[in-house]
């Protein structure tokens, strides 16, 4: 198996670029459906290559997993901007997948906003307490506990304990491409692991509860760099079965966005 979470099938086919994903992108709650991660990563992929223009950048990403999206089977990735403009652009991408029925349908669908760039370096500003260094994290040896699926294509490490008091902590580097014989952009790195903040923020059981987020919304103010993805998350939830994830996204220099996700809270059926 390629060291990749997806191949790229047919660039040129009339319902979008097509692909095929492999067992990496498969989630941890069933080996049925993709990760959210891989996901957001392959719809921001296309939201960056869409009518791109060198003096701009994508300031926010709002990703919806409009459903379970199929591990399994080819899947569709188009791309569009929705409106123009010389400092404020706004592009979109969906990702299609066959139903039940065999009809293609959006299973994804991620917005962007993309604004012109201009140098503000003297005006950098960004108050919030960075990460401990990769240097004092440790590693839980996750990959031990699942067959072959999204977490074995991290190298994973803690700051934090699991659902100890206080904010989540972690930081994050992926070991496969994102698309077979391409290199990651920074934001495609983002967000092939953004997506975990959720599971990083967590208080409950995963024995006992399961908390599937619906979307994330990432604001960016500065494109990271470097092969680690630091966050800091924490999850709130209320009396009625939905909860927030609030977190930070880090380079190793410091904050480089913000990330919210709604979650549905539900306890697992006994076994």
């Amino acid at each position: 198996m390629p060291d990749c979470y997806y191949e790229l099938v047919d660039a040129d086919d009339e319902r979008g670029e097509k692909f095929a994903a492999t067992d990496f992108v498969r989630s941890t709650w069933t080996a049925a459906i993709q990760h959210g991660a891989p996901v957001s990563a392959l719809l921001v992929r296309g939201l960056q290559r869409c009518q791109p223009r060198d003096d701009t950048r994508l300031s926010r990403v709002l990703v919806d997993l409009l459903g379970p999206v199929p591990a399994d089977g080819d899947l569709w990735v188009r791309a569009r901007r929705e409106r123009s403009g010389k400092q404020i652009e706004l592009v979109s991408a969906e990702m299609l997948a066959p139903g039940p029925d065999g009809e293609l349908r959006p299973v994804a669908r991620a917005s962007g906003w993309r604004l012109q760039t201009l140098d503000t370096a003297g005006v950098v500003h960004a108050p919030t307490e960075p990460l401990r260094p990769v240097s004092e994290a440790f590693t839980r040896d996750m990959k031990k506990d699942w067959d072959l699926n999204y977490v074995h294509s991290l190298d994973w490490r803690w700051l934090t304990q699991p659902m100890s008091d206080g904010p989540g902590e972690s930081w994050i580097k992926p070991e496969v491409a994102l698309v077979n014989g391409e290199s990651m952009t920074p934001l495609e790195r983002l967000f092939a692991v953004a997506d975990d903040a959720n599971g990083i923020g967590t208080k409950l059981d995963i024995r006992r509860w399961t908390f599937l987020n619906t979307d994330l919304a990432v604001h960016i103010h500065r494109l990271p760099d470097g092969e680690w993805v630091g966050i800091r998350a924490e999850t709130s939830y209320g009396p009625d079965g939905i909860g927030t994830t609030i977190g930070t996204l880090f380079d190793e220099s410091g904050a480089v966005g913000a990330i919210q996700q709604s979650v549905l809270v539900r306890p697992r059926p006994p076994r």
